[in-house]
């Protein structure tokens, strides 16, 4: 299959889910190409960018800023592709249903990449439904929209649709497939209208191969490693990681707290650590490498990913982190939020708190340094959660055979 992604952003490092996908559907055989309107940090992401020379499967958007320059570059693709591909080339011109994306000409320019990589397209996977919305306005009409498959992680359903009311009622309408990442985000697609049928919860995986169970035994007298990995924004909770870490050590209790990340909350934190005193014990080291991620989760005694949805909406669907922490065999405190209790069983696999509970964090964060036994059976039961139902290479096998459904279900109706 010839395979497209819709990305923001490529090489992404929050968001490893969607490499995992491209280099599985590379190894399983198949064309995938990346479209992105920007470049992440090459420099964190992990070697299997450059093992697969993915530079070569991305394609940015080159839109100029001058606006000169943009009509005379969109006249030379004009007549250069609207020969063979008329039906795109003036959809993306349409001034009365795309306002602003097609008298800024930014909708045409994005449609030449799709384009210049010769036959079209079997699939366009859309990791975002706000990129799904682009996907909708790229395709030409005379091969309809039936081959848009849309990942729905979250925020594009939480924040997104609060402000925009309705705004997906076409992509609902002629996207061929949508894949929310958990349970809890398919009933929100269901109440916004979207067809029960055209739904299938498909998890982002991780590679456990790569991830190394370890035995967690803790030296009598030793600092509990507590680690948190997150971007530093609202919904993450980590305020409430702060103050229950601060009333631990406060109490006597021997922690090292380390925040992996980087946000627009991280001056705030910043000043938090300073007020509550404890910046021997709590550290903010920034993005790392996937590499040293690793070796951080290797070398921690508990996960804390205090998820909680914000003053504005917005919630998770999974977080990633807390698969790899688990497959590590790392005991997971978290929160009840939208699709955690779907991977975290609580008292089995993890423990779980309510939303904004420093109190109940702490707590729960003493029970464990109290029974480092139960850390033990916790992240045994952790890994074998994740291996049986978060493994990217069972995933990404599903994933083809849900394109592959949308090809026969286009193949019925043409």
């Amino acid at each position: 299959m010839k395979i497209a992604f819709l990305v923001s952003e490529f090489p992404s490092v929050s968001q490893t889910f969607v490499l995992n996908q491209i280099v599985g559907l590379i190894d399983l055989g198949h064309d995938v190409h990346i479209f992105a309107d920007r470049s992440g940090n090459t420099a964190t992401i992990h070697g299997t960018y450059e093992k697969y020379d993915l530079s070569r499967h991305t394609h940015y958007y080159r839109i100029p800023k001058n606006g000169l320059v943009r009509i005379v570059k969109a006249i030379a693709f004009i007549i250069q592709y609207a020969p063979r591909n008329y039906d795109v080339i003036f959809r993306s011109l349409n001034v009365f249903r795309h306002g602003k994306q097609a008298w800024s000409l930014s909708l045409l320019f994005r449609s030449i990449p799709l384009l210049e990589r010769g036959r079209p397209f079997d699939i366009i996977h859309c990791q975002f439904g706000t990129l799904g919305l682009r996907a909708v306005s790229l395709m030409p009409v005379r091969t309809g929209n039936r081959k848009i498959v849309t990942s729905i992680r979250g925020s594009d359903v939480t924040v997104f649709l609060k402000k925009h009311p309705g705004i997906y009622r076409e992509l609902f309408k002629e996207g061929a497939l949508f894949l929310p990442v958990c349970e809890f985000l398919k009933e929100r697609l269901i109440q916004e209208g979207c067809a029960e049928k055209k739904i299938v919860v498909h998890y982002s995986g991780i590679d456990c191969s790569k991830f190394h169970y370890l035995q967690r035994d803790r030296v009598p007298g030793e600092a509990v490693k507590v680690l948190t990995i997150a971007r530093l924004v609202e919904k993450k909770g980590i305020v409430f990681a702060l103050e229950a870490v601060s009333g631990l050590l406060s109490k006597g209790e021997k922690l090292e707290y380390t925040i992996v990340g980087d946000g627009l909350l991280r001056g705030h934190l910043e000043q938090m650590i300073g007020r509550m005193g404890i910046e021997r014990q709590v550290k903010l080291l920034g993005w790392k490498t996937h590499e040293e991620v690793k070796r951080l989760l290797e070398e921690s005694h508990v996960l804390v990913a205090p998820s909680l949805t914000s003053d504005g909406g917005d919630q998770e669907g999974i977080p990633n982190v807390i698969k790899e922490a688990m497959a590590c065999g790392l005991p997971v405190i978290s929160t009840f939020h939208s699709g955690i209790p779907e991977l975290v069983t609580d008292g089995v696999t993890g423990l779980l708190v309510p939303e904004r509970d420093a109190g109940s964090l702490a707590g729960s964060l003493e029970y464990l340094i109290r029974h480092p036994e139960i850390c033990s059976e916790m992240g045994l039961a952790g890994r074998r959660q994740v291996e049986q139902k978060f493994d990217t290479h069972r995933l990404n096998k599903e994933l083809e055979e849900l394109y592959l459904s949308v090809m026969r279900s286009q193949v019925a109706t043409e």
